[in-house]
């Protein structure tokens, strides 16, 4: 486990967070978060943890993608059935293998947009979680991506353990813009 020290806040204890990887904090009001988070509300197929990876460089959206399946609507989830922690199991579950997370279906995105393999100086914006699984650092680093931006609170917001996070009413509580909607 590892832990960074957000800045006006105490340790953050991340399940995986890889050795390249930095993380760093914006307030729901940035606009590629803004972004990430009404993508979430249209595309994502998790209901429980929609989410939304924003790929970025130089002021510019060039990969974007929600996250989910619609397996475990049919076939539900065996991660569920087992009780396993965040992060452990994906390969017991057809819909939560790694290829419907969002961050590697970003990075694919802007791949493709942009057709280019390496991505260096991209960055990710990453709303409804607060850490990125293994699988998903290692897209994202294999691509040159090194940098993921959380919303800012977000180790409680999206913690399925703290009480006080908001799963089940994350866009009751997280859309500022009321066009957003």
């Amino acid at each position: 486990m590892s832990e960074l020290l957000p800045s006006d806040r105490k340790a953050v204890e991340y399940p995986y967070i890889h050795e390249l990887g930095v993380i760093k904090y914006v307030g729901v009001d940035n606009e590629y978060m803004q972004l990430a988070v009404a993508y979430a509300k249209e595309f994502s197929l998790d209901k429980v943890m929609p989410n939304t990876s924003v790929v970025v460089r130089d002021g510019e959206v060039i990969g974007i993608a929600a996250n989910g399946s619609d397996f475990h609507e049919t076939n539900g989830c065996e991660r569920v059935r087992l009780n396993m922690p965040s992060g452990q199991g994906y390969e017991l579950c057809e819909g939560c293998s790694p290829k419907n997370h969002g961050e590697p279906k970003a990075v694919a995105n802007a791949q493709e947009r942009t057709g280019e393999e390496r991505l260096d100086g991209a960055e990710i914006y990453l709303w409804g979680h607060y850490w990125c699984c293994e699988p998903c650092w290692d897209s994202m680093v294999d691509a040159g991506i090194t940098t993921v931006y959380l919303l800012d609170g977000s180790e409680v917001l999206f913690n399925k353990t703290h009480p006080d996070n908001v799963i089940g009413r994350q866009f009751d509580h997280l859309l500022p813009d009321p066009d957003l909607q």
